[in-house]
This record gives C-alpha cells, structure tokens and sequence, in this order.
C-alpha cells in the first residue's frame, strides 16, 4: 500500500486533467475552471453523512458552554478564520465560541509565513491560549491531509478527550486517519496542478459554512429563515434588520424602524411586539 504521506500520491497533487494552459483562450480558460467547480458540489453530498454526526455533537456541546475550535494552514488555515469571524456579526454569538486558527498567526492571513505548517507542536501551544477542555471539538482543516501543524493538534486535542474532525482533500490521509469524524471530500485534481486553493478551498468552504450555519439555526440563533441576532453594524444591516421586522409583524417600514431602534435588535423587536 503506497505511503499516503508521498506526495506523488496524493489527490491533491495529481496532474490536471487539462494541458497546454498558456495555450488556452480566456473563454476556455474560464469555461474549463467552471467544469471543474461543478464537481465540488457533488462530492460535498457525498460527505453530509459525516457534517451531520459533527453538528449533532457540536449543537449538544454548544448547550453546555462548549467551543468550536478551527486549525489550518495557508489557504485552510485562512478558511477557518474566515468562517469564526463571521459568526458573531451574522448570529450575535460572542467571538470566544468560534475560534479559527492559522498556522504563523494572523500574519500569516496576508502573507506566507515559512515552514509554519511543518511544527507538529505548535497548533497545541497555539489552542492552549484558550484552555481547551474536553467539551471543545477541534475541527483541523488540510487539503494535503499531511501538514503537521494539523495533525498534532489534533492528536494532542484527542489526548485532552476533545472530539476531533478532520477537513481533508486526501481520503486516507495522516488527517483522517487521527481524526475521530473524518470529512474526505474527493474533488479530484486541480486545474492548476497541485493548486488547493481552487477546488479543494472551495469545497472546505461549502463545508464549513454548512458546519456552523446548521449549528447557529439549531442552537437559536435564526428564527423562520432570518439572522434575527445580526450585529447592526453599519446601514445596510439596520436597512435589513428593519425590513425582517417589518415581513415578520406585518408593519410599516417606518414603524418597524421605531421599534428597531427602541430595543436594538431584530429578535427582540419581535419577540416584545408579539408578547404585547
């Protein structure tokens, strides 16, 4: 059986199925990368399965004062910090309940930090800022399935009793292999040989908003189809939140911004609306 750790037999690093890219017209071009994309859609489908058995665990735990933790490298790394930042303005969910972290720091959203990913040790001093217990879950994100600064922190996570997932791009991989929920999303080569920030980003981007999209509306926090707990932090937002309350109670737009800014919240506006 061939070493899943050997690059030349990784999914991630196999030959495109297009040649002669430079030869290529923009149209081409364009049309071909699209092809491509419609195929990470369908092999998300085929990893519901495993998202639902890690929601499940995470809306349980959540219930209890339980934490989300993200850990990647480069393009995934950068992926799961994405994910944690938008969940406080979009649901009204303190920032310390979705972590993401990257491998180099925050330096490391803009610029490539060297061999950041290749300490195995790392990722753990890095969560230790946060006193992990065991009612946290460590979600480790690599398209490789073979970055060390991954694995070892989910292989140190296990060891604290945390449920761990692994996002991975690689089926077999290091990363699945360690990780209790193994999230294998085969999309196949890339167009760009070996460039995971195409597919494969993409597909662990579907994956983690499914993740905490499907947790926020089962722990409360969207009411009917709406973000009832948005941050109002600029105009377009109270625009939006004003025009929630007025679909939801049937008012005025006027009257629905009185009431907006009277409590200061989407969810409480309707909530004291409909109790009087």
């Amino acid at each position: 059986m061939k070493n899943p750790a050997n690059s030349r037999t990784l999914i991630t690093e196999s030959s495109s199925g297009y040649d002669q890219l430079e030869n290529m017209n923009i149209s081409d071009i364009l049309i071909n990368i699209n092809q491509e994309d419609e195929k990470v859609a369908l092999a998300v489908n085929t990893v519901i399965p495993q998202i639902e058995i890690l929601v499940a665990h995470l809306v349980k735990a959540f219930e209890t004062g339980g934490r989300l933790f993200y850990i990647g490298a480069g393009t995934s790394g950068r992926l799961g910090v994405l994910d944690a930042s938008e969940i406080p303005p979009t649901f009204g969910v303190p920032a310390n309940r979705v972590i993401g972290l990257i491998a180099g720091g925050d330096t490391a959203l803009r610029t490539a930090v060297e061999n950041a990913e290749d300490d195995s040790e790392q990722a753990w001093k890095d969560l230790s800022a946060y006193s992990p217990t065991p009612n946290d879950t460590l979600v480790g994100i690599a398209a490789s399935g073979t970055t060390k600064y991954v694995i070892g922190g989910i292989e140190n996570a296990k060891k604290l009793g945390m449920l761990t997932a692994g996002v991975t791009n690689n089926p077999g991989s290091p990363l699945a292999l360690a990780s209790d929920i193994p999230i294998e999303i085969n999309v196949g080569s890339e167009f760009v040989t070996g460039s995971t920030r195409m597919k494969s980003g993409t597909s662990q981007k579907m994956v983690l908003n499914m993740i905490t999209t499907s947790l926020m509306i089962k722990i409360g926090r969207v009411k009917g189809n709406k973000m009832v707990d948005m941050q109002l932090s600029n105009a377009k937002l109270v625009n939006r939140g004003a025009n929630m309350i007025m679909e939801e109670l049937s008012i005025s737009k006027k009257e629905a911004e009185v009431l907006l800014s009277k409590y200061g919240s989407v969810r409480e506006a309707i909530d004291n609306s409909v109790s009087h």
